[in-house]
């Protein structure tokens, strides 16, 4: 079974929707985009690096993709991040596409927590989402989420997509590692760790 784990940038109030740009996701009238830049240095991009040199192949939703696929492969050769996402198996779960130009892409057919179920059963190496808000909602949902690697910036931003939507299914998580930038970038990755589990506290219960 292949692991299947989420990459997002997020702000302290759980916005991932438009991170890199001022126009990379206007959807719904979104005017904060290029939040996350200020506070990028040469340590984050390393560990992104080394993040996305792990990955067997990357998972998209549509609108990262094109997003994608219009801006990486205009990457340097020397370009570690750049070189890794171009040489990758691609998967681009879409319900409009017809067609993926990017080289070693692969269009995902009918419905897309089944396919990428299917995708997950197969051989190969760490799938990666990175970006595609909603596509994450229904990985979410359909419980195919092994681990978040989730970065969290020091900003609000107030409104816009979350990591987190209505759809999300409860369970624990367990914190496997935390890295703190000089930026108050804060790098954290959850693995599964089973059903959501329940208490009391209070002076009444002794917990307190």
């Amino acid at each position: 079974m292949r692991k299947l784990m989420v990459m997002t940038f997020v702000s302290l109030d759980g916005v991932m929707q438009g991170p890199g740009g001022p126009d990379e996701d206007r959807e719904g009238g979104f005017e904060h985009g290029g939040w996350a830049v200020p506070h990028f240095d040469d340590h984050l991009l390393q560990l992104i690096a080394g993040i996305t040199g792990r990955a067997g192949a990357l998972l998209l939703g549509r609108k990262t993709y094109e997003e994608f696929a219009a801006t990486w492969p205009l990457a340097e050769d020397d370009d570690p991040i750049g070189a890794r996402l171009n040489s990758m198996p691609k998967y681009v779960a879409s319900r409009t596409l017809d067609a993926v130009t990017w080289q070693n892409s692969t269009l995902l057919n009918g419905d897309a927590a089944k396919a990428v179920a299917e995708l997950k059963r197969g051989e190969g190496g760490e799938i990666q989402v990175h970006g595609s808000a909603g596509l994450i909602q229904t990985l979410v949902e359909h419980d195919l989420v092994d681990e978040f690697q989730v970065t969290v910036f020091p900003v609000l931003v107030g409104s816009g997509k979350r990591l987190f939507g209505s759809g999300t299914v409860p369970a624990s998580l367990r914190l496997a590692s935390s890295t703190t930038l000089g930026t108050g970038v804060v790098v954290s990755t959850y693995t599964r760790a089973g059903a959501l589990t329940y208490g009391a506290m209070g002076p009444e219960t002794g917990n307190w």
